[in-house]
């Protein structure tokens, strides 16, 4: 340390590897470090550096004492003994005030003459203390106080170390605990062993809630009771509460088993342990305020059949019956009542609901017997759906009693993946509007939508599963690219392009609209197809809307075909552009013809109609013509040109209508066709 003194010139390294020439500042005998100070770029810098790294770096500023102690090693062979040197001139040198300071004496040169150039140095101290302070500098570094920046390098460096440990030993438990007789031990051990190498902490109800237009989240459900009896594994891995890890097994050529580990990344990621209120507090419930401030509030539930879309919103089930009270509905209304009474008081709003749903691209009140309702654009091109009843909502209990009400008359059927699975997009509206006024207010969207899957999911294969499932497809679909309108500003909507667009098509409109689409996934490795193609699917949703690369940027709206198209068929072409991979020109005809065909449809039930009301006004006539007849001297020529008058028009309707039926069974049949050569060919993924 004699060496290092206030104002000596040293070479220094810093943290980027530069080495450069420094000033020394100050010395700290108790922690072994020095301060150096340097002048760079007009400003004066300096850093703490440990002794030992001035030494590495400074050789000759300790070769004198170096040499020194060689030779009086060599002339003692008791190193304990303290050894002077002779002949050695002393000059001593005036201590402090503040300190008292020992004497020094000056640095004998190599030929054992004094040299007038050397520093003052301290009296000959015994060998072996001059090696630990001078010599050995690392072994006395290790006993000194280290700086906070080192500790902490160092507990960084121990914690790695202990965690590489655990992670190695719960490997070799794994091998050891590993049951062979698995059918799929080879993967569980696999995703074992790469759940190993990461880090999991869960959300919880701590964390901050980001404020986003478009949110996308994904929640695991935990494998029931059907896939526990037959020893399924899970390839589900949510370690934060933003990843999500999937394990799709592979094999290879060879036939060798591996794992494909992919990872997608969303707005919030809920394990099988979150709750329904946890994740409400994450979706659904940033948004309630939003109907507050005339805005559109929107929340989807999106997956494969089975995968907890309906326990999601609706409510927890116990058996068959469900608890509709821990569900999104009723958490949602329940927020929406503390806000009405509380901050937004003074506006005096009156809350409504509406539950209806669509089913192979029709519309059905629950609240309302499920009659059928249309979806009609008035002069201003609004939607409207017509004859939609309201509820005047008060309370929660309101709530679920209209949720219990429409559920149980809302479609189902039997999948592999469920016994009662909703085949239909469920659409539950918390309506807000001033008192005195029927101009909306607000409104709040929870719609848990139809299951993902493809026709290959389902034993039957008749016409009315396609249909569900040509639905189903096209509108998740055509869903999609509105999300992405509202994130890409200045997008064209194609909500015309399924009936669940249309009927939403004002909660994608505006500065003040949000929507937040929860997807559910199952994890086990059966359903590993249909977890994949939907965290695609909400990967895809996300990729665009806030925070993307093309975030405030006017999007380019896609132009049809230049032959003439119905507004359905138009935006199904504009689909088919933006999904190219997923729309083939196959299924886009397929999708046009089950378009016009739907159509038709309406319109023959539409003419079908007034035939029928028709019959009351015929039999009238008729009964008036007869009783013209029973008159003696009746008008023979006026009664037969009356009765051929009325045949003639009975006759053009029914021809009329029966055109219509005719050029439906063609389409109907058009139908049929196609989907048999779609079931030939290569089926078109689900996205």
């Amino acid at each position: 340390m004699d060496a290092l003194k206030p104002g000596t010139n040293v070479d220094i390294q810093r943290s980027d590897g530069r080495v450069h020439s420094a000033v020394i500042s100050g010395v700290d005998e108790e922690t072994g470090s020095v301060t150096v100070e340097w002048f760079e770029h007009g400003e004066t810098k300096g850093k703490e550096i440990e002794v030992e790294a001035i030494v590495s770096l400074n050789p000759e500023l300790f070769r004198g004492s170096q040499n020194n102690r060689s030779q009086s090693a060599k002339s003692s062979k008791n190193v304990q003994k303290e050894l002077v040197p002779k002949e050695t001139p002393r000059i001593t040198k005036i201590p402090s005030a503040r300190a008292p300071r020992s004497s020094y004496a000056r640095a004998p040169s190599k030929n054992g003459l004094p040299d007038n150039d050397c520093d003052f140095v301290k009296p000959a101290e015994p060998l072996n203390k001059k090696l630990n302070v001078n010599v050995n500098v690392n072994v006395a570094a290790s006993a000194r106080r280290k700086s906070n920046c080192v500790k902490e390098v160092e507990k960084i460096k121990q914690d790695r170390e202990d965690r590489r440990k655990a992670q190695a030993n719960r490997r070799e438990q794994i091998f050891t605990e590993v049951d062979t007789t698995h059918p799929n031990w080879q993967f569980l051990q696999m995703i074992e062993e790469f759940r190993c190498g990461i880090e999991f902490k869960p959300i919880t109800n701590s964390e901050v809630i980001d404020d986003h237009q478009i949110s996308v989240c994904v929640r695991k459900r935990p494998l029931n009771k059907k896939e526990l009896a037959k020893r399924e594994v899970d390839v589900l891995t949510i370690p934060n509460k933003e990843n999500v890890f999937i394990h799709e097994p592979k094999l290879k050529v060879d036939l060798t088993k591996y794992l494909e580990n992919q990872n997608f990344r969303f707005d919030y990621a809920f394990d099988d342990s979150a709750t329904n209120e946890i994740v409400y507090r994450y979706t659904a419930r940033p948004l309630v305020e939003c109907i507050f401030e005339r805005g559109m509030a929107t929340c989807f539930a999106y997956g494969q059949t089975g995968s907890g879309k309906t326990h999601t919103m609706g409510g927890v089930f116990n058996g068959k019956t469900q608890d509709c009270s821990n569900g999104i509905y009723a958490l949602a209304a329940n927020d929406v009542f503390k806000l009405l009474h509380s901050k937004y008081q003074k506006i005096d709003l009156l809350v409504s609901a509406s539950y209806f749903e669509i089913y192979s691209g029709k519309v059905f009140d629950l609240l309302n017997k499920k009659s059928k309702l249309r979806v009609l654009e008035d002069g201003k091109q609004q939607v409207q759906v017509v004859g939609l009843k309201e509820e005047h909502i008060e309370k929660v209990e309101d709530v679920l009693k209209l949720i219990s009400n429409g559920n149980s008359v809302r479609t189902s059927g039997q999948t592999s993946a469920n016994q009662h699975s909703s085949r239909s997009h469920a659409v539950f509206q918390i309506i807000l509007r001033k008192r005195g006024f029927k101009k909306l207010y607000g409104k709040f969207s929870l719609i848990d939508l139809a299951g993902n899957e493809r026709g290959a999911d389902t034993s039957s294969a008749d016409r009315q599963t396609r249909m569900e499932g040509a639905e189903i497809n096209k509108s998740l679909l055509a869903l999609k690219e509105c999300i992405r309108a509202l994130g890409r500003k200045g997008a064209h909507l194609p909500f015309r392009a399924s009936k669940l667009t249309q009927v939403l098509r004002d909660s994608f409109i505006g500065d003040k609209s949000r929507t937040c689409m929860i997807a559910m996934v199952s994890p086990g490795m059966n359903c590993c197809e249909h977890t994949l193609n939907t965290l695609r699917y909400a990967d895809r949703v996300k990729e665009l809307g806030p925070g993307g690369p093309v975030e405030g940027k006017p999007a380019n709206i896609i132009q049809p075909r230049d032959v003439p198209l119905s507004p359905q068929n138009s935006d199904l072409a504009m689909l088919k552009t933006a999904n190219e991979e997923d729309i083939t020109d196959e299924l886009l005809n397929f999708h046009e013809v089950v378009n016009q065909m739907q159509e038709l449809e309406e319109e023959v039930i539409d003419e079908h109609k007034i035939i029928s009301d028709g019959y009351q006004t015929w039999s009238k006539e008729d009964k008036k013509l007869l009783h013209m007849t029973e008159t003696v001297d009746y008008d023979v020529e006026s009664y037969a040109r009356q009765l051929d008058s009325l045949i003639g028009r009975r006759i053009d309707q029914l021809t009329q209508l029966r055109e219509k039926v005719q050029t439906f069974r063609m389409e109907l049949q058009e139908e049929e066709n196609l989907s048999k050569n779609m079931k030939q060919g290569k089926r078109p993924p689900n996205k």
